[in-house]
């Protein structure tokens, strides 16, 4: 149902956290007083509040009495207003200028950008965290003028705000330690760098659904825009070359990558794909969410070599003369046909004769006593079969049940199978 417009924070707040709407306890004694209130008011002698507030969807254009969020919001640390009606930052500045304790503040799709966020305001946001901003068109300048104004903000997303280029602010934002950025049309790496130039500790970079189209940088040069940098999703980027996924090595922290959906991998295999990727990246320890084994790493190695032994030299990668240093030149591996096999040639003893045949092993012993009827002039109810593998230090094993498949038995070229009549 829709919600109706023109509702405050406050108000939706008291709806919806009520003790009818929200039974919600901490403890005895631990719920949110508030002193009398005028008659005819809303509020609710004692609500029930947690720390974490959701208020998604509700319709909220405007904060409401300050006071009352103040007395009731004193001990909130998160705040979810997604998807509300929010389009002055004044508002939004007296809602959170009340909450005191808030650390994560999130306000995804509300049309922010039909108003400027003047510093005054900004500064009512100063000891927030983490910062959602995603959908909702934030410009440059508003960006800046958080990052001024939030001085331990350490978690900031921007995705689905239509940026086709980054603004670089004069100030550096030493704080930040995780950008999301995903779903925006940042194609070249001139606009990318901008956000090592302004997020120097930056630890993970989310650059998932853009159009990124190359890596263009000094590697001397990108171990400097990002020294910290420890996970990059480059998810559905437009990388087209080898030559930039060798370029993620220049980071010298990096260990997490995350590269699904790259036009550069599509001509390749499920397998090819992981093991080329691991075997150029010998510092990432996990690839698209996976953990990278000792194991899977040397086996990756391994393959990235016999990959290229048969490539023109002047094709041949960098990577592919390291490690050929480390493990040296390897054969291709044997093709080992592992399908089951269908038919075997034995030997067939009765009383003192021999013959050789072949038989199918997809059959069963009574089917195989059938075959053998004529060659030893018994009736399949008067036969016994033995099994003799040539190779086993066994002796012969009876083949006594008629259902069973002579696959089962593993017989192979050169065994023996002894025939012999029942004794009355």
């Amino acid at each position: 149902m829709d919600q109706p417009s023109g509702r405050s924070f406050m108000q939706v707040l008291c709806e919806k956290y009520s003790p009818e709407n929200f039974p919600y306890r901490r403890g005895p004694g631990m719920g949110v007083h508030v002193p009398a209130t005028p008659q005819g008011s809303p509020m609710k002698d004692r609500l029930n509040l947690p720390s974490v507030l959701v208020l998604n969807s509700c319709g909220i254009t405007c904060a409401g009495d300050e006071k009352e969020i103040a007395a009731f919001c004193a001990h909130v640390s998160e705040l979810d207003l997604s998807d509300n009606k929010l389009e002055d930052w004044h508002e939004v500045s007296k809602i959170v200028s009340n909450v005191p304790q808030l650390e994560f503040l999130n306000l995804s799709s509300n049309p922010l950008n039909l108003s400027v966020l003047e510093r005054t305001c900004a500064g009512s946001f100063s000891g927030v965290r983490k910062l959602v901003l995603n959908n909702s068109k934030a410009s440059w300048e508003t960006v800046h003028t958080i990052l001024q104004e939030l001085p331990d903000l350490e978690e900031l997303f921007l995705c689905l705000n239509d940026y086709e280029t980054v603004s670089c602010p004069s100030i550096r934002c030493h704080s930040l330690k995780l950008l999301h950025i995903t779903d925006n049309n940042l194609q070249d790496w001139t606009e990318i760098r901008k956000l090592g130039v302004m997020f120097p500790s930056l630890d993970t970079l989310v650059l998932a659904n853009n159009h990124l189209n190359a890596i263009e940088e000094p590697d001397d040069s990108l171990a400097r825009l990002f020294p910290n940098l420890r996970s990059i999703s480059l998810h559905k980027s437009g990388l087209q070359s080898w030559e930039d996924i060798d370029k993620l090595n220049s980071f010298p922290k990096l260990e997490e990558v995350r590269l699904l959906g790259i036009p550069l991998l599509q001509p390749y295999t499920t397998e090819e794909r992981r093991k080329l990727v691991i075997a150029r990246l010998p510092s990432v320890s996990k690839l698209n969410g996976s953990v990278v084994t000792d194991g899977e790493r040397e086996d990756s190695e391994r393959f990235f070599i016999r990959y290229y032994v048969d490539v023109p030299q002047e094709e041949v990668p960098f990577r592919y003369h390291e490690l050929i240093t480390k493990y040296g030149k390897l054969e291709p591996l044997a093709e080992v046909d592992l399908r089951p096999q269908s038919s075997a040639k034995v030997e067939v003893h009765f009383k003192d004769q021999v013959e050789e045949m072949s038989i199918r092993l997809d059959q069963t012993v009574a089917e195989l006593k059938k075959q053998l009827k004529t060659l030893v002039q018994l009736p399949t109810s008067n036969m016994l079969l033995y099994y003799f593998d040539h190779e086993a230090p066994f002796g012969p094993e009876e083949m006594k049940y008629s259902s069973r498949a002579l696959h089962s038995f593993g017989i192979r070229d050169g065994d023996k199978i002894f025939v012999e009549s029942k004794t009355k």
